[in-house]
Parts: C-alpha cells; structure tokens; sequence
C-alpha cells in the first residue's frame, strides 16, 4: 500500500497532532482508515516523522488534515488579540473552519466575523437574531475548530422540545426516533463541516453528542464546547438549568431568535428573560444580529420583512 510521511518539526505541532496519548492520532486512524505509525528523533529538540500508510485516496485526506491541525494551531498562536485582554481569534482571511474534506467555511459578512470573535474571545456567548443569519452554523465551526485545535474534548449540542399536539411519550419508536426531528438541523450542520463519515465516527466515539433539552439536568460539562440551540423555546427554569450546566474550560453558545417564540406564553421566553438579568454580568456577551446580516436567499429577507409589517399593521390600534 502507498505510504506518504510528514515531519513535525516542533514539539507544539507533536503535542497538537498526537493529542493527549495519542489520543488524536488514533482518531485521525479511524476517521480515514488509515495506518499512522510515529518515529521520534532523540533528543529534546528532536523532531517527528509520522508515515501514513492506506489506499491513496485516504492517504491523502488523512495528510491534508494534519496539514489543516498544525495550520490552524499555528494561526490561532499568531493571531492578533481583538480587544485587550480577549483570547486571540483564529480567524485568518475570513476562514474559520478548514474541513478535512471540501472547501474552507468562510465568514460570509462582518457581522459573521464580529460574532465569531466573540465566540473565541469569550468563555459564553449568547447570539440572538432572524433566521438565516447564520448564528447556529458559526457556532457549529467555531466548535470543530476548537475539537480539532484541542482547545476542548468534546462538542455538546442540544435543543429544547417544543412539543406540537403529541407527547414524547406516545410516539412510536425509540428515544432517538423520537428527538431526531427536532434536532435534525443540528445534524444537518455537523454533516455539512465534518463529512457523514467523520461525522459518524464523532458520535460513534462520544465526541459530538446531540441531546435534548431535558436530558442535560444533573450534568456537569467540563472541556467542552456547548451549544444550546432554538433558545427562545426555553422556560427560565430550562434556561438556568442549562447555563449552570458549564463546568471548567468550557464554551457555551446560545442561539435563538426571540420573534419566532414557539411556547404559549411568550413572554417566558428563557431566552427573553436572560436578555435582562445577564446583560451587565461580566464574561457573558450578547451577539445582535439583524435583518441585513442574513445569509439566506435574497426573499428571505422580503418574507420577514413582509411579516413584521403585517405583524406591525395588525397591533396598531384604530384610530
């Protein structure tokens, strides 16, 4: 079989390929089914030879990704801080995420890119904004740029269940048959930046976990990276539940949009309510997107703007 090599020339670029006992290595082994095998020189300035061996193809992918790690480690140790006093931001030429497969995700406008270096510079970020500004899709690179940069262990995504007429409880099917609508979107952004397979395999290992809402009571997420997506649908007693889930080295982003409120009172709107009491807590940044930062199809913005006018003409009291 093919066998191609890449020499890690420092000690930080081993420690960022390998991984804590080589824990990244044997993940890079199952995500493109290759062979890795190590060499290391002697000596403490000694370098390392990593050989990869498999089908070309793979081969390739797999050499590509390990070009993407030491990239991406070695732009986020260069990077300029925003602000004093903010972690560095990874974002280089619009580029926040480099999949091993496919084309770099990009940051489509300054709004994007203002959010996403927040997200790096803050330990818990909320982004609130319409539909289709891409708040939920950047969060989800900027978590598997932090997974791949070993800045976490792991990623944690979950959304609350706004129920519509049946209960759980009576639908037919398993627990995951039965969430797998309300987090598919979840799904769909995790697939589009990692590739169905290395998707699988993160899920698979216990990397990527999508989980409801409820099933987060009594946990405690440490080096992780948490994103609570459809925020608006919490209750505040949901929403504090969740926040004080963040253990040490963690991440947490959460997203909503606080016109389109599912539940029958939406004034307890947990999202709603957070605006208020933590918007002056010091480490929690409030991200506003509007109108003109959506990313969507042009009639995107006509249809929501058409509904906040009709909504808008419909309140207005006669004269």
């Amino acid at each position: 079989m093919p066998i191609k090599k890449i020499r890690l020339e420092t000690r930080e670029q081993a420690v960022c390929v390998l991984g804590v006992q080589d824990e990244q290595l044997r993940r890079l082994e199952r995500d493109y089914k290759v062979e890795l095998f190590v060499r290391h020189e002697p000596g403490e300035a000694g370098g390392v030879d990593i050989s990869i061996k498999g089908p070309i193809s793979r081969v390739d992918k797999a050499l590509n990704a390990i070009t993407d790690i030491i990239s991406q480690k070695e732009m986020l140790a260069h990077a300029e801080p925003t602000q004093p006093g903010d972690k560095p931001s990874p974002i280089s030429n619009g580029v926040i995420y480099h999949p091993s497969r496919g084309l770099p995700v990009k940051l489509r406008n300054a709004a994007q890119t203002e959010y996403a270096n927040m997200i790096f510079g803050s330990d818990m970020v909320i982004g609130i904004g319409p539909a289709g500004t891409g708040k939920t899709f950047v969060a989800a690179a900027a978590a598997m740029r932090s997974l791949e940069m070993n800045l976490v262990d792991r990623i944690i995504l979950t959304r609350p269940i706004v129920e519509a007429g049946e209960k759980l409880g009576f639908l037919p099917g398993d627990l995951y048959e039965k969430v797998h609508p309300y987090l598919r979107p979840l799904y769909d952004a995790f697939q589009t930046l990692a590739g169905p397979e290395r998707f699988r395999n993160l899920r698979e290992d216990g990397v990527l976990e999508i989980v409801p809402l409820a099933y987060m009571r009594g946990r405690t997420l440490e080096n992780a990276f948490i994103i609570l997506d459809e925020a608006q649908n919490t209750m505040p007693e949901q929403m504090k539940m969740f926040l004080t889930r963040m253990g040490m080295n963690s991440k947490v982003v959460v997203t909503g949009d606080i016109t389109q409120i599912d539940l029958e009172d939406k004034n307890k709107s947990g999202l709603f309510q957070i605006t208020h009491i933590l918007q002056h807590t010091e480490g929690i940044k409030f991200f506003r997107f509007n109108k003109e930062d959506i990313v969507r199809h042009p009639l995107v913005k006509e249809i929501l703007a058409a509904y906040e006018n009709w909504e808008n003409k419909k309140t207005k009291k006669p004269m």
